[in-house]
């Protein structure tokens, strides 16, 4: 991200996102927290293009993603939403949604990623398991393991997650977070707007704190969350948790 800048419309009084600079190498883990409205999804969300730059430029690959063809660039930077669809119709079937041309060892090697093998090998029809739709017969945490496993059969050189826990129980919260871990020892590149802070603490390479459309603080989690002489974070912190 180079000195980019968002409005979501020519009208708008403010942008949402103000001078953001952000350089994420190769196989780093970013985990980015904040309050409601600090604009943190719309930051990611500026990847793929789902929202184009006001100002500044995103680039992939040192190129402007603007410049990719779109269908290409959204097969390289895979998106793990909050609240994610499956579709009625196999595990197969939603499996290859992001990637039809899939072989079945490419699917069941990004189940095992997902931790989704071990359970969709419990169901008596395995992989041809029949799911309804909204995925209403699986739980969610199981619904967000294949979604995840989606977005891994597509191979991407990118994987965004928006809150990807946040529809969860306190179990399943645990198990989305232990795939998480696992694909970050994996080296994949990833951002993740999350408000589990442990999980930011104990796994992610950088932590960057946003508020109001700014990255307010950035650093490795022991800079960010154990240095003493931290104050702003800690008042940061203070009032999103009050809120």
């Amino acid at each position: 991200f180079d000195g980019v800048s968002y409005k979501y419309s020519r009208t708008a009084e403010r942008n949402a996102l103000e001078h953001v600079d952000l350089h994420i190498r190769s196989g780093e883990l970013i985990g980015i927290l904040g309050g409601t409205g600090s604009s943190k999804s719309t930051l990611v969300q500026l990847i793929p293009r789902l929202y184009d730059v006001t100002e500044g430029a995103v680039r992939v690959g040192g190129v402007d993603v603007r410049s990719y063809d779109l269908e290409t660039l959204r097969d390289n930077v895979a998106m793990v939403l909050q609240k994610n669809v499956l579709f009625s119709g196999t595990i197969k079937d939603n499996l290859r949604w992001g990637n039809p041309n899939a072989t079945d060892e490419e699917m069941y090697e990004a189940c095992r990623l997902a931790q989704a093998d071990e359970f969709i090998q419990q169901f008596p029809d395995k992989y041809d398991t029949w799911i309804e739709q909204g995925g209403s017969n699986v739980s969610g945490g199981q619904k967000q393991r294949v979604a995840i496993a989606r977005a891994l059969a597509m191979d991407p050189e990118v994987l965004l997650f928006d809150e990807p826990t946040s529809a969860l129980d306190p179990e399943m919260v645990g198990e989305v977070l232990n795939v998480m871990k696992d694909l970050a020892s994996e080296g994949m590149t990833m951002l993740c707007v999350t408000h589990e802070m442990g999980f930011a603490k104990e796994v992610c390479n950088r932590v960057l704190f946003m508020a109001d459309g700014y990255i307010i603080e950035e650093g490795t989690p022991t800079q960010v969350f154990e240095d003493p002489q931290n104050q702003r974070t800690k008042a940061f912190l203070r009032s999103v948790l009050n809120a």
